[in-house]
């Protein structure tokens, strides 16, 4: 189900490239009900040959694993071919859940049936096609953790409540307290387990470590004693890579992804500066959650933390645009901002895009023919040179416990009131630059007196103007921006306020038509 070859598209290879995240089961659910064959395995990958595409991230494990392993439980495990969508293992489902849950499962089982390993084939068209293939493990998935009996979770998960991060407290909504514990050494055996089982199955490049499903590993107040348990866990790993590198006859890289502050990294028990500076990893992706996309991380902090390392610094760019907490209108990214995004951390000293959840189809931008191009320019400032981007105002979306979040958004302003807004758009813009806000209470720029500045230079009268998904449901005015106000790297948006308003969205857009 792929999207076009886009072969039309120049592709830059002369910029840091791209590594892409494939998740555990994305290809089984927008394939099911087809007769999947090893062509179609394979043809999957030859989407992303001659793209800028440099790594693919083949994630093999949630709480189960999708493929056929000997030593945690598979996604079809409990599963009855000849049983229907009522069958035990979809019992805990809603009745209009069943049959797509069934269909997922059923295609999993039959691929293994024929004898397809969807990521042993997915390794070797890597490699035959010029990209390089990791396998990637979700070190503490907990998807659906709200239903006990959700055929997504494993055995061991289910038959040890005291090894979860906070097992006394029922809180079912709450996903993170039913995180598993890494401070007990039967969690990090049972996931140390999988990767030795996959080191020996697959011939893969690399082996990045997911921390960021879901983030939190270690009871509330276990976290600083956890520093030393996932440093030492993570040179575990290492000399397990060593090892199988030489019987492979290749290196093996470690990766691993973290939160994107350093200090919340390392707060949480991830001291992810240490491992790069011990030679643990060779590949660090930085990177919010899920919920939004964040479009301030700090990369040249990072750049100055792994300085001498040698490790690669990848910036993950989520799908999704949730400017605060409670914004109404999630959207997922597009090819605009993702070009904003991507040009700023490019800029700012980033040696890969890493893109999660920029599937080929159903998880996927909202604007899915632009996937090719996608592929194809965020990559490079060289490709990404005279594109219209957008750069959106967003916010972190993972803090430690105790911490309190940052949010710039939404911004209340009473009679007289100014506010001020950090935009980093990368390499300087030559093009119309636009300052865009959007005002939650609807009323008008006239209605509130507003007065828009970018760094000290006074912006063109505002007036309403359109903006393309994503955007806010609310209305949206546009401020020019004087040429020789703009500058590469940080801009300061300051905004005065006549009368009082509500500022919910901000961003700058570069080179609008």
């Amino acid at each position: 189900m792929g999207v076009g070859n886009g072969e039309d598209i120049p592709v830059a290879d002369d910029g840091p490239g791209i590594a892409l995240n494939e998740d555990n089961s994305h290809f089984l659910w927008t394939r099911v009900g087809r007769d999947v064959s090893a062509a179609d395995v394979d043809g999957w990958v030859d989407q992303y040959a001659g793209t800028q595409v440099r790594e693919l991230m083949l994630c093999a494990n949630a709480m189960r694993t999708s493929y056929d392993s000997a030593v945690w439980d598979s996604i079809w495990t409990g599963y009855d071919p000849a049983g229907g969508d009522d069958q035990p293992l979809f019992a805990s489902l809603a009745a209009n859940e069943r049959a797509d849950a069934h269909a997922c499962v059923r295609l999993a089982w039959s691929l293994d049936q024929k004898g397809i390993d969807v990521y042993a084939r997915w390794i070797a068209r890597c490699r035959a096609v010029g990209i390089s293939p990791w396998i990637s493990s979700r070190m503490n998935d907990i998807h659906s953790v709200d239903d006990e009996a959700n055929y997504l979770h494993s055995a061991f998960w289910r038959a040890h409540p005291e090894y979860r991060r906070v097992p006394d407290r029922d809180r079912a909504e709450v996903w993170a307290d039913r995180a598993l514990d890494f401070g007990h050494a039967a969690v990090r055996d049972h996931h140390m387990a999988l990767l030795r089982e996959m080191c020996e199955r697959y011939d893969f490049d690399g082996l990045e470590l997911d921390w960021m499903r879901f983030g939190l590993h270690f009871r509330p107040g276990g976290e600083a004693a956890g520093r030393e348990v996932l440093t030492a866990y993570t040179a575990e790993v290492r000399r397990l890579l060593d090892d199988h590198a030489k019987r492979r006859g290749h290196g093996i890289k470690l990766g691993a992804r973290v939160p994107a502050r350093p200090d919340t990294a390392w707060t949480l028990g991830m001291d992810a500066a240490a491992w790069a500076k011990e030679g643990l990893i060779d590949m660090l992706v930085v990177t919010p959650h899920f919920p939004t996309i964040d479009t301030d991380m700090p990369i040249e902090l990072w750049k100055q933390l792994l300085d001498g390392t040698g490790v690669t610094l990848a910036a993950g760019l989520e799908l999704m645009v949730w400017p605060w907490v409670d914004y109404p209108n999630p959207q997922t990214n597009s090819l605009e901002t993702a070009r904003g995004a991507a040009a700023s951390v490019i800029e700012r000293g980033a040696d890969r895009v890493y893109l999660f959840n920029y599937m080929d189809s159903q998880t996927a931008m909202s604007d899915l023919a632009n996937y090719p191009t996608l592929l194809r320019e965020v990559g490079s400032l060289a490709t990404l040179a005279g594109k219209h981007r957008r750069h959106i105002v967003t916010r972190a979306d993972t803090w430690a416990p105790g911490d309190a979040p940052s949010c710039a958004l939404p911004a209340k302003l009473g009679a007289g009131g100014d506010v001020a807004f950090r935009v980093h758009v990368g390499p300087r813009p030559a093009g119309r630059v636009m300052v865009v806000l959007g005002l939650i209470d609807g009323e008008g720029v006239s209605d509130v007196g507003l007065a828009v500045r970018n760094n000290g230079v006074v912006c063109g009268a505002g007036r309403g103007v359109d903006v393309d998904d994503p955007r806010p449901e609310f209305a949206t005015f546009g401020f020019e921006v004087a040429g020789e106000s703009v500058q590469g790297g940080y801009n300061i948006i300051e905004v005065h306020a006549e009368r009082g308003c509500e500022i919910g969205w901000v961003e700058m857009d570069v080179g609008r038509g």
